[in-house]
């Protein structure tokens, strides 16, 4: 299961790195694209922590269900089984 996630982030490191790249040639950064676009980095900030003070009570109420239903799972699993199986 990590393979196929590590696989697809590492996709998504080489393609921004190309990117980034090719921009930079043309003299384009980053803090042009976000005056362009009519976005700043504290109003990115601002969305970043709403939306991890929205997000992580739901995470945590999840893990409360999630985690023992797991633990169950895996105490419960027949043995000399491996989970790659």
């Amino acid at each position: 299961m990590l393979n196929p996630i590590l696989r697809t982030l590492v996709k998504i490191a080489v393609a921004s790195l190309v990117v980034g790249t090719i921009l930079a040639h043309f003299g384009i950064t980053a803090d042009e694209l976000m005056h362009d676009f009519g976005i700043s980095t504290e109003r990115i900030e601002e969305y970043a922590k709403q939306g991890f003070a929205w997000a992580w009570p739901k995470v945590l109420l999840g893990s409360v269900v999630i985690v023992p239903i797991w633990f169950l799972v895996f105490l419960f699993r027949p043995p000399g089984r491996s989970s790659s199986d």
